[in-house]
């Protein structure tokens, strides 16, 4: 799942995507049908990226896009609208381990009312680009590395050639 440019704003309903960024903050296009426009001043507004989120954990704290490919698989996610009762109960399913004290049923709703907007969504089936290059990031950390001894060797062996002289200005 992709959600890469993902931000929800605090005090606007909704998920926006990040399309561009400028001087004073970031121009956000909303992710509903009306796909409105809104320019998020960096001074006066928050914005949380859905990749960062973190739910409170008993041990650790569990990330968003986990709970969100739990709720995917689910058989059935309730209605926002939902009374806790009923929010907490599917949540010890797809979050399991998660601080019952510290994660309110507002947290719940506003969890379950973004899976509803993202779930139809084409960036939500897409995978992740960061985990990809991950795994091919050792690979490519180990051969410069060798080329850097292959060079220092080299490099210990050639002789020095004298530097040339500058002319006096």
């Amino acid at each position: 799942m992709n959600l890469q440019g993902i931000v929800a704003v605090s005090g606007k309903p909704g998920l926006w995507k990040a399309l561009t960024q400028n001087k004073t903050g970031f121009i956000l296009e909303s992710l509903d049908e009306k796909k409105t426009k809104l320019v998020a001043n960096i001074s006066t507004a928050k914005l949380a990226s859905l990749d960062e989120i973190t739910i409170f954990g008993d041990d650790e704290d569990i990330r968003l896009k986990d709970v969100f490919e739990r709720m995917k698989t689910a058989a059935s996610v309730p209605d926002a609208k939902a009374d806790g009762n009923k929010l907490r109960t599917f949540f010890r399913e797809v979050a399991p381990g998660h601080d019952e004290e510290k994660v309110y049923a507002s947290d719940m709703k506003k969890i379950v009312s973004w899976f509803g907007i993202l779930k139809d969504l084409p960036l939500f089936a897409e995978a992740d680009p960061t985990q990809a290059p991950a795994a091919e990031a050792p690979a490519k950390v180990e051969e410069p590395a060798v080329a850097v001894e292959d060079n220092v060797a080299e490099k210990t062996t050639a002789k020095k050639k004298p530097a040339a002289k500058k002319p006096a200005k």
